[in-house]
């Protein structure tokens, strides 16, 4: 069983972050990081396994999901907010799992922030997305023609032919996810994308590091997951047999899968001072805010059991997939 819950944390705009928590308020945190043009929900199927041992704390990137559309020019701005959210929620230490841009985010955070990362996955991810050109000229087609070409396509990028045909309500998903996405934080993640470059640094990432990707990903495939192999000391690879960019939707954890169990392995919360702390507060502590279940509707994955939490903790929105009609939850 899990808890949900969905906040805005921020009394800022420009340092606004939607998220929400899964699983025991008293385990330790680990942050899901998303790609570009997902949302939150591109982790559900993930949640229940994780949720075993974790405190899931999952974020949505500025404009995706009904988040606030605030964009964000960088990786380095996008992993401020992140730290933000966590500050506001009481957390210190914390593992990371992140996909593509959501990895990006995380290795941000374990080279300007090595004290708070306690372990670290990076899935579908590179120490240099393409060129900046390619990021540079897909906003120039957004500012064009709007998303509608990018949704159209995602799913050809994100997906194995053979997982698209035999899941055609994850497929029409996945293009509605990006279609209500806010075009200028899409825009705005694409330079952020196209200024990324930390293979000089990919020594300094001192954090034990998971590498994981698709067989079949073309996008981020296994030579940049060897790339970031070669460079990060103390680093492992696991590759996900018949899957493309979205691995952890195509391909959920599982204990029984080697590649699933790799990952659970690497995240699992570790003893003494490499422990990821609880959200601050929780069991018999106080409560910043109150929380409310998300009322949101994109998930044709598969949701979470929901249990009814002791206490209120998080104040949170509900509405309209893509952010119409959303507001703020009432105690």
């Amino acid at each position: 069983m899990t808890d949900e819950r969905v906040g805005r944390v921020s009394e800022t705009p420009a340092n606004t972050l939607q998220y929400r928590f899964d699983g025991p308020e008293d385990a330790p945190v680990l942050v899901l990081g998303p790609s570009l043009g997902t949302t939150w929900h591109m982790w559900d199927r993930q949640v229940p396994e994780l949720a075993r041992s974790w405190r899931v704390f999952r974020f949505d990137l500025p404009g995706h999901g009904g988040a606030p559309a605030h964009p964000a020019g960088s990786v380095a701005e996008l992993a401020d907010r992140v730290l933000a959210a966590l500050d506001a929620a009481g957390v210190q230490r914390f593992g990371y799992a992140g996909c593509a841009l959501g990895g990006a985010v995380g290795a941000e955070l374990a080279l300007r922030h090595p004290g708070r990362v306690a372990s670290l996955a990076l899935i579908a991810a590179s120490p240099r997305f393409g060129t900046a050109d390619e990021f540079r000229q897909r906003g120039v087609v957004v500012r064009s023609h709007g998303l509608d070409p990018v949704a159209r396509a995602a799913p050809e990028r994100w997906f194995t032919p053979g997982f698209a045909g035999a899941q055609p309500a994850i497929t029409e998903w996945a293009v509605q996810m990006v279609r209500t996405t806010d075009p200028g934080c899409y825009i705005a993640a694409c330079e952020a994308l196209a200024s990324f470059d930390i293979r000089p640094e990919l020594g300094r990432i001192g954090v034990p590091t998971l590498v994981l990707v698709g067989s079949e990903d073309q996008v981020t495939g296994p030579a940049e997951a060897r790339t970031l192999v070669a460079g990060i000391p103390d680093a492992r690879l696991a590759v996900v047999p018949g899957a493309s960019h979205l691995a952890p939707v195509e391909q959920p954890a599982c204990r029984h899968r080697p590649a699933g169990a790799a990952l659970l392995r690497a995240l699992e919360p570790r003893p003494g001072g490499d422990r990821p702390d609880p959200v601050a507060g929780s069991g018999t502590g106080g409560r910043a805010a109150a929380a409310h279940r998300a009322g949101r509707r994109d998930r044709p994955l598969g949701r979470p059991r929901r249990r009814r939490a002791a206490r209120p903790v998080r104040v949170g929105y509900q509405g309209a997939p893509g952010g119409a009609g959303r507001r703020p939850c009432r105690p």
